[in-house]
């Protein structure tokens, strides 16, 4: 496990950005897992200022999101999808078929995930994966207590989840309880993956994945157990590693 220590949160978007830039533009075809939040969103815009400073295409590309929440329309402000429209997709060349997020609105949920899941593997799985991570370790929606060997799956978000998700709605009783998110196995089919983490709310989150015990209830524990990961953090949230 890499880690590579930014100053501050524009730094960490700043080497993810370059990090994936590098990739996208030395491969001939790529296929990008992606994240939403607070987090990444530095780095989209570091991705979107290249892209029209110096025309990176994004044409050969081919993105899986983590997840979307349960019953919400692409077009609701509050979605993943909403969210990578407005951030990234609608602001490089990146062919809409190559587009892929899980279908919140789909009426067989067990289905949407089947066929998610088979999407990712018949691209040859997931060349790099963005990850950030929560304060209680999840990666993905994969809250503490989710099997190591899940693969796509619906999960009721926990509490704590959905009040640090709260600020992006109007009240806490408006954000979504279940969300479709890749599974832990899912995620470490990735060939690289890079997690992100920025400020003194993720460093003992981050401290856990270090230096504790791999454990089901610390989901992000399992990236120790992957061949190829770099933690990119800024100072405050190594403040305990």
């Amino acid at each position: 496990m890499n880690i590579i220590q930014a100053t501050n949160y524009q730094d960490m978007s700043n080497q993810t950005a370059e990090l994936i830039i590098d990739t996208v533009r030395n491969n001939d075809y790529v296929t990008l897992g992606l994240a939403t939040g607070g987090t990444p969103k530095g780095t989209y815009q570091q991705l979107v200022k290249d892209h029209q400073l110096n025309q990176t295409s994004y044409q050969h590309v081919t993105t899986f999101n983590l997840d979307e929440y349960v019953g919400m329309r692409p077009t609701d402000p509050n979605s993943y999808r909403y969210y990578m429209d407005q951030y990234f997709f609608d602001e490089v060349d990146i062919p809409e078929q190559n587009i892929h997020i899980p279908n919140g609105m789909a009426e067989d949920l067990p289905r949407e995930c089947a066929r998610y899941e088979k999407q990712i593997d018949d691209t040859n799985g997931i060349d790099l994966q963005i990850l950030g991570i929560g304060k209680n370790g999840h990666i993905g929606f994969n809250e503490p207590g989710t099997a190591f060997e899940s693969t796509t799956h619906v999960v009721e978000l926990a509490h704590s989840t959905r009040k640090a998700n709260a600020r992006f709605f109007n009240h806490l009783d408006d954000v979504p309880t279940h969300a479709i998110t890749m599974g832990i196995a899912t995620i470490m089919k990735s060939k690289q993956i890079l997690l992100l983490a920025s400020g003194e709310d993720k460093a003992e989150a981050i401290r856990k994945l270090i230096h504790e015990e791999v454990d089901e209830h610390m989901p992000a524990s399992v990236l120790r157990h992957h061949s190829n990961v770099t933690i990119i953090a800024d100072q405050n949230a190594l403040v305990s590693a």
